[in-house]
């Protein structure tokens, strides 16, 4: 039996700056020598969204490796483990290789960060999968989220690597009205957006349900507003920059930026703020 040693631990509340608002994640300093199963173990145990683990990295380009688990299993990317982990990395005394950029190692590839002032920003890793949904996936979607299909706006895969889908609704209001039947769509993946009225401080809310790893709604979802912020953005039906409100029906008041460079690439950012530190016997 392996015995367990001290590690640094942090814990960091993403994408809201009024405290204990965001979406948290627990974050091991240094995974190095735990098997997986001891990683999924201390995920099952947290019960957040997401517990990541820091590990030395495996090409030079990058600052660190990243591992990142759910309750039910390891996921190749999720964006606000990315930023409350690079977070978490320099609170613990990392150092970036560039004063300007840090760069995570993950399963789906190098993710580049970027410190702001108040901010952390990922760059959009590419999607693996896109375009609209076969009318069997969007009939199952439709009747777990009780609306009627001519509700839709829109809908496609914005698939960065846990496997999201999401629908487009035409209000905020509908999106927070939702009650899904996950019965229905025990494995899914999958959000939902509806634009807020002109002059709203947000132009969407975002909710995100994610049963398939045992998370039935995520507080607030890098990833996932990752893939449709490159959706949106691409297709002229957002503008390059734009704030997305979620974690509302769960009494969170998580805000993300969205922003989309000339070159493509769309930026995701928001708070990341250190809400507690120790160490963890693992």
């Amino acid at each position: 039996m392996t015995i367990p040693r001290t590690r640094s631990f942090i814990q960091v509340d993403v994408f809201s700056t009024s405290p204990y608002s965001g979406n948290p994640v627990a974050v091991v300093l240094d995974g190095t020598d735990l098997t997986d199963e001891e990683m999924q173990r201390l995920a099952r145990w947290t019960n957040l969204s997401e517990t990541t683990f820091v590990l030395p990295p495996t090409v030079p380009e990058a600052d660190y490796r990243l591992r990142i688990f759910t309750p039910q299993g390891e996921v190749p990317f999720a964006g606000h483990p990315t930023l409350g982990s690079a977070r978490a990395w320099l609170d613990g005394g990392g150092t970036p290789r560039h004063a300007e950029r840090i760069v995570q190692e993950c399963a789906v590839g190098l993710v580049t960060v970027r410190r702001g002032e108040d901010t952390m920003s990922f760059a959009a890793p590419p999607r693996v999968r896109e375009g609209a949904l076969d009318d069997d996936d969007l009939h199952r979607i439709v009747a777990a989220f009780g609306v009627t299909r001519d509700r839709v706006v829109a809908h496609q895969w914005v698939d960065n690597g846990p496997g999201w889908a999401v629908v487009q609704l035409p209000t905020a209001e509908e999106v927070l009205a939702l009650e899904p039947d996950f019965s229905l769509i025990p494995t899914a993946m999958v959000g939902a957006i509806g634009a807020y009225p002109d002059g709203h401080r947000h132009r969407y809310e975002m909710r995100t349900f994610a049963p398939g790893i045992g998370v039935p709604e995520d507080p607030a979802c890098g990833s996932m507003n990752a893939g449709v912020g490159q959706w949106l953005t691409s297709t002229g039906t957002a503008p390059s920059s734009y704030r997305v409100s979620q974690g509302t029906r769960l009494g969170r008041a998580a805000s993300i930026e969205i922003t989309a460079d000339t070159d493509g690439t769309v930026w995701v950012s928001g708070a990341a703020v250190v809400c507690v530190r120790g160490t963890i016997a693992l």
